[in-house]
């Protein structure tokens, strides 16, 4: 048998998932462990212990400088510029991927240029934003809108124009407008298609944020872990890391159980 045809069971499939994450945390363990026999006062790698009473400081304990429990603090102001921004691009990116990929004209006028100013590396215009837009917030959304949208008006429009021509003709034949085709044809068949590309820019949106937050900022995730660099915290630097993980996966997962749960007929097909 080919190992092209081997299809590892429900419960196999969960083990060999977990594999590479379990040998991951052994060799850190064994690590952190042989570092800190040879020098207990080592912060490269710290153990365990030692990041749980981090998180435990960081979380559940009010800062007294502040006043409020500075994990969560930080994970609300980089959320609320994340969601803010990725609800701007995906807004932009659904009117435009429709107009782009739809009408020839569009296309012709525009195609070009989301096609170069996908290229272009977002985190050097952050020099130009701060300048331009200061360092407040609108800099750092700004960023993300940048770095996120050309790459999904260009996706979208791909995929508006891989739609069958003959739908198109079809929908003309039976007297629909312009309006009417881009709405009832394009539409439905394009949404399941932006959550997959909005779930593309979730790693792209997280390091523009956290970019954006090293330089300029006093809360968010990115700003506390440049802050704690100084002091070589990786007691602390390590979690927030784990935790910017663990929310885009939870980012992503919901992503997908919304498409799963409301374009059935996408993942079957996707499936086949």
């Amino acid at each position: 048998m080919r190992l092209i045809n081997l299809r590892p069971g429900r419960q196999l499939a969960f083990y060999m998932a977990a594999l590479p994450f379990v040998l991951v945390a052994i060799a850190y363990v064994l690590g952190s462990e042989a570092r800190l026999a040879e020098n207990p006062n080592d912060k490269l790698l710290p153990a365990l212990s030692s990041m749980a009473q981090a998180v435990k400081q960081m979380a559940f304990q009010v800062d007294a400088r502040t006043g409020s429990y500075l994990m969560w603090s930080d994970t609300f102001a980089s959320l609320v510029r994340l969601l803010s921004a990725l609800a701007i691009s995906t807004s932009l990116a659904l009117l435009f991927g429709i107009v782009v990929g739809l009408l020839p004209a569009a296309n012709a006028m525009l195609g070009a240029f989301v096609s170069v100013t996908s290229m272009v590396p977002p985190l050097a215009l952050l020099p130009i934003l701060f300048i331009v837009m200061g360092l407040g917030e609108n800099a750092k959304i700004a960023l993300i809108v940048i770095g996120t949208l050309p790459c999904m008006i260009r996706d979208l429009a791909m995929k508006v124009l891989e739609l069958p021509r003959e739908q198109l003709i079809k929908a003309q034949t039976l007297g629909a407008s312009t309006w009417q085709i881009a709405l009832r044809v394009v539409l439905p068949q394009i949404m399941p298609r932006l959550i997959d590309s909005l779930r593309l820019q979730l790693g792209p949106a997280w390091l523009f944020l956290i970019a954006a937050e090293a330089i300029a900022s006093d809360s968010g995730l990115g700003y506390r872990i440049f802050l704690v660099r100084r002091y070589l915290a990786m007691d602390v630097i390590i979690p927030y890391v784990a935790w910017i993980t663990l929310l885009a996966f939870a980012m992503d997962f919901a992503l997908r159980l919304i498409q799963r749960k409301t374009f059935p007929w996408f993942a079957s097909v996707r499936a086949e």
